[in-house]
C-alpha cells in the first residue's frame, strides 16, 4: 500500500474525521519543499501553521535532535537533566523574562497561562476566590481543550462540547474601548493574539497592543500574548508584539519552538508572576524533556542570530507586494505581516478550499480557513524565486477560475 489514493482511503476509514486534509500524502521534505508518495514535489506554504519557520529538517535542529537521541530522551521532571537549565535560561534571555514553564503543545501553554493568571489574581492581586475573569477576543483561536473552546466564538470549535468553563469575557478584537468596558475589579488578565492566525491572519489596528499594555499596567492586570503562531520570527521580528515595542507579562510560545521536530511549548514571565506556581500545582511528564530542550536550545540559537527575523521581513515585503497586485483579480483583500498572509478570495469566484486544491495541482500547498480565505506562510528558508513562483501559481489559478465564471 503505497499510492496516495490507497493511503487516503485507509486514513479516512480508520481515523476520526477531525481534519479535512487536502488529498496529498507527504513522504519526504527538505527546506521549503515536500514530496508526496507518488514522487511529486510541492512548495510548502503552510509550514505546519508556523511550526516549520526554520524549514523542514533544518540541519542545525536535526543535528541537535540526533545528538540528544543518542544520549537521553526523557527523565520526567522528577529529576533534573543537563539540557533543562540551558533551555530555560536561553528562552528567558530571548523573551527578557526571569522564568520559564515548559509544556508540550500550544494549547497546554495557553492553559498554563490561564492557570497562572488566575492564581496570581487570587494570591497577588487579591481577587476573591473563584471570581477571577479573563478578557478574550472574538474570533480567537488558542487551542481545542475544553476550557479554551469555552471562550471560542467559532461554532465548529465550540458547539456541542458543553458544559463550558466560566470566567471569560469575550470582546471584539481590535477595540481597546471594548476591553476597557469589560474590566472590573475581578479581571486578572487580557489574553490576546497579536495577530489572529486561524481567523484569517487579522492584524489589529496600529496602537492596539500598546493600548492594551497601557491599560493592563494602569489597572494591575496581566497582559498575556499568545505568540504560538505569530512568534519566533514569522512576522519579521522575534515576536509580533515587537512591532509595537510591547512586552507582555506572559508570552505563550509553541509551534516553531520545537523546530518542526517535536512538540515544545512554554510560557515566559517574570518571577512576580510565575513565582505563584509551587511543586505539585502544575506539571507535565513530557514538558521540558531532554529531547525537547535540546531542540529548543537549537531554535533559540538560530533566533539569536537575527537572520531569520530579517529574512522574514525582507521576503514579507515581496509576498505582500505581489499579493496586493492580485486585488481585484480574484482577490478581495490581503492582510498580514512579515512572511504571513491571509488572502480573501472573491466568494463569487471560488471557495478557499477550491483555490487551495487548484494550488496543490500546481505544486503549492496552502490551506483555507473560514470559507473564502487562504493562508500563506512558507518556511522562512524559502527562496525569493520560489516565493514569487508560488504567487504566480495563485495568479494562474485565479485566472482559470475567472475564465470559468459564467
Amino acid at each position: 500500500m503505497t499510492s496516495s489514493a490507497e493511503l487516503i482511503e485507509l486514513s479516512e476509514r480508520r481515523s476520526a474525521h477531525n481534519y479535512h486534509p487536502l488529498p496529498v500524502v507527504i513522504q519526504e521534505a527538505d527546506g521549503a519543499w515536500v514530496t508526496d508518495v507518488d514522487g511529486k514535489r510541492y512548495l510548502d506554504c503552510l509550514s505546519g501553521y508556523s511550526s516549520l519557520n526554520f524549514g523542514h529538517r533544518n540541519p542545525k535542529i536535526i543535528e541537535a535532535a540526533q545528538e540528544q537521541l543518542q544520549r537521553l530522551t526523557l527523565t520526567s521532571r522528577a529529576f533534573y537533566h543537563d539540557q533543562f537549565a540551558r533551555f530555560c535560561a536561553g528562552l528567558g534571555d530571548l523573551t527578557g523574562k526571569d522564568m520559564i514553564l515548559p509544556m508540550n503543545t500550544g494549547a497546554e501553554a495557553v492553559e498554563t497561562a490561564v492557570k497562572v493568571a488566575r492564581k496570581w489574581g487570587y494570591e497577588v492581586k487579591g481577587v476573591e476566590p473563584d471570581l477571577a475573569n479573563i478578557i478574550v477576543m472574538e474570533n480567537n483561536f488558542h487551542g481545542r481543550t475544553t476550557t479554551i473552546i469555552s471562550f471560542s466564538t467559532d461554532p465548529e470549535a465550540h458547539d456541542n462540547f458543553g458544559p463550558y468553563t466560566p470566567g471569560f469575557r469575550i470582546v471584539p478584537y481590535g477595540s481597546i474601548e471594548a476591553i476597557r468596558d469589560a474590566v472590573d475589579a475581578n479581571t486578572v488578565a487580557v489574553l490576546v493574539e497579536p495577530i489572529q492566525g486561524e481567523a484569517g491572519v487579522l492584524v489589529p489596528p496600529d496602537g492596539y497592543l500598546s493600548d492594551i499594555r497601557e491599560l493592563c499596567t494602569a489597572d494591575g492586570i496581566l497582559m498575556i500574548a499568545d505568540e504560538v503562531q505569530s512568534g519566533l520570527g514569522r512576522t519579521g521580528h522575534t515576536f509580533a508584539c515587537d512591532h509595537e515595542g510591547v512586552v507582555p507579562d506572559i508570552y505563550v510560545l509553541g509551534k516553531a519552538l520545537g523546530g518542526g521536530v517535536v512538540p515544545v511549548s512554554a510560557i515566559a514571565a517574570n518571577r512576580d508572576v510565575l513565582g505563584v506556581i509551587h511543586p505539585g500545582q502544575h506539571g507535565s511528564t513530557f514538558g521540558g524533556n531532554p529531547l525537547a530542550c535540546a531542540v529548543g536550545i537549537a531554535v533559540i540559537d538560530i533566533l539569536n542570530t537575527g537572520e531569520f527575523q530579517a529574512r522574514a521581513a525582507k521576503l514579507g515585503e515581496v509576498l505582500h507586494t505581489r499579493l496586493r497586485e492580485l486585488v481585484g483579480k480574484g482577490v478581495v483583500e490581503v492582510r498580514g505581516r512579515g512572511l504571513w498572509a491571509g488572502v480573501d478570495i472573491d466568494p463569487s469566484l471560488a471557495t478557499g478550499r477550491e483555490v487551495s486544491k487548484a494550488l496543490m495541482k500546481r505544486g503549492v500547498l496552502a490551506k483555507d480557513t473560514h470559507g473564502s480565505t487562504i493562508r500563506l506562510a512558507p518556511p522562512i528558508v524559502v527562496s525569493e524565486d520560489d516565493l514569487i513562483w508560488a504567487i504566480d501559481q495563485l495568479a494562474d489559478a485565479l485566472y482559470e477560475f475567472i475564465g470559468k465564471k459564467p
